[in-house]
């Protein structure tokens, strides 16, 4: 019994060397581009009905990084990417009221590529939409995890410009009586002083 039990602990303890001694994934050096599908593309055979191949089967096979890209390969497809699981369950962004979900590629109809930067770490979803979600059930969609990596690259790493607010109108003072004038973009003059102030505060805005 004794002999089985240290038998047993050495065991035990080869197993846990080993998995210590097990290599760690090795750290992001550069950004990728993935190819979605490989080859393929991303495509559905409507004779079939189904997808040209198994995305889900393709991200798995991918480490994916902030600052890589989705490269998609494809003709008159568009493509969803949301952060919302329950709309990528659904295949629909109809419902999403939310600042997570995209639509990517449906601008231009034809052979395209389009080109999706990976910017938000965790659980992202790609599918198409096309069909009132059909595609998507068959097949178009694929759900990765994107780890931090070298982090997002500057040119991707900027804050949205704030939304443009137009300057309020003012009325010059002194011109209850006075006409638009064709020169100053649509502001009253009034006399010559305020006429003064008011061309150049036009001056400071062009500039």
């Amino acid at each position: 019994m004794a002999n089985l039990t240290a038998t047993t602990l050495l065991l035990l303890l080869t197993t846990i060397a080993a998995s210590s001694a097990a290599p760690a994934p090795a750290p992001a050096t550069t950004y990728i581009n993935h190819t979605v599908g490989g080859p393929i593309g991303w495509f559905f055979n409507s004779t079939s009905n189904t997808s040209f191949t198994n995305y889900s089967s393709w991200a798995a096979s991918q480490t994916f990084n902030l600052g890589d890209y989705l490269v998609f390969n494809t003709e008159n497809q568009t493509v969803i990417e949301t952060q919302n699981a329950t709309a990528y369950r659904l295949c629909t962004a109809d419902d999403t009221s939310d600042e997570s979900t995209f639509v990517w590629g449906g601008d231009t109809l034809g052979k395209k590529t389009i080109l999706v930067p990976l910017v938000t770490e965790g659980a992202n979803y790609y599918f198409s939409d096309d069909g009132d979600g059909e595609q998507c059930q068959q097949g178009m969609a694929f759900a990765i995890e994107v780890q931090h990596g070298l982090g997002l690259p500057p040119i991707l790493n900027q804050p949205p410009p704030p939304p443009y607010t137009p300057p309020p109108a003012l009325s010059p003072p002194g011109s209850v009586n006075g006409t638009q004038s064709s020169g100053n973009g649509g502001f009253r003059s009034g006399a010559s002083v305020s006429g003064g102030l008011l061309i150049a505060f036009m001056v400071i805005l062009n500039v």
